[in-house]
Order: C-alpha cells, then structure tokens, then sequence
C-alpha cells in the first residue's frame, strides 16, 4: 500500500487526491507533467525550458511528487524526474495529458524538449541553461522600439 510522504500511516485515499488537485493548480507544474510524458528529464533541462529559477523548478516538482504523480532519481549531483507509472495514476492521468497536448504552450514545450534532449546535460549546464547558446531556442525577435535601429 502507497505511504503517505514522511508518514508510516497508509495513504489516506482523500489526502492522496487533494495532494493530487493542489499539484495540478499551477500551469507549470502542468507543463512540467507534459514535458515528462515523454520521459525522464532532469530538472536543469525542466528549468531551462521553463526559463524559470532553478529553487522554483524545484519546488513545483516537489507539490508533483507529494501529490503522487512523478518520482525522482540521483544520479551524483543531478535529480532526474518521470511521471509515475502506476496502473491508478496513468488511468486517470492520460485524458489529463491528452487533453494539454493540445495547448500552444505545451506543443511548443514538448518541441523544445525533443531537441532537447539530444544535448548532453554537461553541454546544457556548461552554457549555463542557455538554449539559444546551444542552439535549442531562437533567439528573441528585436523589439521596434526606442534604440532599435530600422
């Protein structure tokens, strides 16, 4: 039977359910769960695409987990996240998923995340999360504004 976190009591199934809700209240940490339907990121790779702090990345995937749907891994200094994948969390989380792939945003993310993923970590984390520097993300468009030349 699932543990509730930092408890020996069984997961009462009402917690388990509100912690489930809290953690799907934030469109990050929607996104976040999209960008991990597709496999394990690690958290630079999450905070890169969310152009987000790293403390806040962190956070947000901390209400994921105490909600019971992603689980991490270390591996030395880096902290790897995926989706749960039990039977009762995947059948009530894929019309979730299905439903947010059709969200511009979280199009554009799992896009960004593809290519992505055929950075190795140390490239990312060497360019200091930048992906427009390791070719990842287009740079912004110049604004038309004061200074911009014509």
């Amino acid at each position: 039977m699932t543990k509730y976190r930092g408890s020996t009591e069984p997961f009462p199934p009402l917690r388990r359910l509100a912690d489930a809700g809290k953690a799907l209240a934030h469109p990050a940490r929607l996104r976040l769960l999209a960008m991990l339907g597709g496999g394990e990121l690690c958290v630079c790779q999450l905070t890169a695409v969310l152009e987000l702090a790293p403390s806040t990345v962190s956070q947000h995937l901390s209400v994921l987990a105490r909600g019971g749907l992603v689980v991490e891994r270390k591996e030395g200094k880096l902290v790897f996240y995926r989706q749960r994948d039990d039977a009762a969390t995947a059948a009530w989380l894929a019309p979730l998923l299905a439903r947010l792939a059709a969200d511009p945003t979280v199009r554009a993310d799992r896009t960004l995340v593809a290519r992505l993923r055929r950075v190795p970590i140390t490239t990312l984390c060497a360019a200091e999360l930048d992906l427009v520097a390791i070719g990842v993300r287009e740079p912004a468009p110049e604004s038309e504004g004061v200074g911009a030349t014509p």
